[in-house]
């Protein structure tokens, strides 16, 4: 099979679309939380702990979407954690996001050993399955890439709808963005600043939390060590390469997946010839190429990394 053979066939775009949907729900939690001024860096501890979480309950006996839920709980907590020590009081986020994700992985393996302390292999669960929609499943192309995918990839996309709505049609949206840019005029506007932050880096890890809810309860049905391998830190450059909008921040988690996707079937064409730690990293070097190109006209929010505190200019 050539490379063009590769790139125009449903299965590769369907794999693709699959790689790409806990870096889409990553991406946009990083995205919400850093336009409202605040970069998280706990995202990969987040998205240990929305793993391990919405595993185990649905172990548990919580139920998929139960499962969902609790893992979106986790990443809240974990979030809430992260905007109370950066935004009230105003200590470093890069330290601050640092260390919550050492405390959520932490947390997350502590909790995983302790339930299950003499478990070699994880247990199984049953998980979310490729929906078949009647009609559209069928459709050539579209029919794989899209209407045979899991629920929780449709969920990936409805986010992208749902965030780019809020941001850009609604007046909260609009406040996050004016307190990522210019906090003191949403103060001056008698709104709260703090609230505003918070809330943005809660709802921003809750979503993270559901990258890593993906893993275990749609690409895997287990929870295992080292799960994540670096995606966190994928979806913080992919918020720059998507000049923090919703839009491209699909589209860059589209490309990475692409390139994830075809460094495997590359692998198996030519797997014989070229050591696979090319392949491996490959996707990362191809995106590393793209974040520079697109990083130079990115638009970034003006107060990032700016603490704000009341009563002060």
């Amino acid at each position: 099979m050539d490379l063009l053979q590769i790139l125009v066939s449903d299965s590769f775009w369907a794999a693709s679309l699959r790689i790409a949907t806990p870096l889409i729900f990553g991406v946009l939690g990083a995205l919400l939380c850093e336009k409202s001024g605040v970069l998280n860096l706990g995202i990969e501890g987040i998205f240990a702990a929305g793993a391990m979480a919405g595993w185990m309950a649905v172990w548990l006996g919580a139920g998929l979407w139960g499962g969902v839920l609790v893992a979106a709980l986790a990443g809240a907590f974990f979030g809430l954690i992260h905007a109370i020590l950066t935004v009230p009081l105003g200590l470093s986020q890069h330290v601050s996001g640092l260390g919550v994700t050492l405390f959520a992985t932490s947390v997350s393996y502590f909790i995983y050993r302790t339930a299950l302390p003499n478990v070699t292999s994880p247990p199984r669960i049953e998980p979310f399955r490729a929906l078949d929609i009647p009609l559209l499943s069928d459709l050539p192309f579209l029919g794989p890439v899209l209407f045979q995918q899991t629920a929780l990839t449709w969920l990936a996309l409805i986010m992208v709808a749902l965030v780019w709505y809020v941001l850009n049609r609604t007046a909260l949206g609009i406040a996050i963005q004016a307190v990522g840019d210019n906090p003191d005029s949403v103060d001056a506007q008698g709104l709260s600043v703090y609230g505003l932050r918070i809330g943005a880096v809660v709802a921003g890890s809750a979503l993270m939390a559901l990258g890593g809810a993906f893993l275990t309860m749609s690409a895997f049905d287990a929870f295992f060590f080292g799960m994540v391998n670096g995606r966190g830190w994928i979806c913080i450059a992919l918020v720059i390469f998507a000049s923090w909008r919703p839009g491209k921040a699909l589209l860059g988690a589209l490309l990475f997946g692409a390139f994830d996707a075809l460094q495997v079937r590359l692998q198996t064409e030519v797997g014989a010839l070229v050591p696979g730690q090319v392949f491996l990293m490959a996707p990362y070097i191809l995106s590393i190429i793209a974040l520079v190109i697109a990083a130079r006209k990115a638009d970034y929010p003006r107060a990032l990394l700016t603490p704000w505190f009341k009563g002060q200019r």
